[in-house]
């Protein structure tokens, strides 16, 4: 089982001026639809489409997570648009929807995720240990630190957006 590590912060905006300038470069932009099958404490099982919004091209993945905060198991393959349909059809839930956009930015890749269903927009950046995301000195403009923060969890936004189109 592989990990994920990452540190995640609320943008409040995209700063065009980096891109004016060329610190912050555009690589892609996908357009994602994702809906959790199950959840239980700190484990979630999702399946998402993904589009990419350059190339046309759509891929499923499955995914199973677990454990919260910077340092999380993490499980992911592709699946076939027919599992997915079959999964999601029988599921009946409202999808969680937002457009990721991926950019390097000092060497470093990070992907912005603005969301549809509410007004929030979050950075992520993700590492290769532990010691290297608690040692990461973001810069102001990522906004606040909200790695822990449950609140902005895309499992309890997913939750919330259940029960309001319910």
């Amino acid at each position: 089982m592989s990990f994920e590590i990452e540190r995640k912060f609320l943008l409040q905006e995209i700063p065009q001026s980096l891109i004016e300038e060329g610190e912050l470069q555009l690589q892609s932009e996908h357009r994602i639809e994702q809906t959790y099958l199950a959840l239980a404490g700190d484990q979630e099982l999702r399946v998402r489409k993904i589009k990419d919004l350059s190339t046309g091209e759509v891929t499923y993945t499955h995914t199973f997570k677990k454990g919260h905060g910077l340092l999380r198991e993490e499980v992911e393959y592709e699946i076939s648009e027919g599992i997915y349909e079959q999964i999601t059809g029988i599921h009946q839930a409202v999808p969680l929807t937002k457009n990721r956009v991926t950019a390097n930015w000092n060497g470093r890749i990070i992907e912005v995720d603005l969301y549809d269903q509410i007004d929030l927009m979050v950075l992520e950046v993700e590492f290769a240990s532990e010691e290297e995301a608690v040692g990461f000195t973001p810069p102001d403009w990522f906004g606040l630190d909200i790695s822990t923060n449950k609140e902005y969890s895309n499992k309890k936004v997913w939750k919330e957006l259940q029960e309001r189109s319910s």
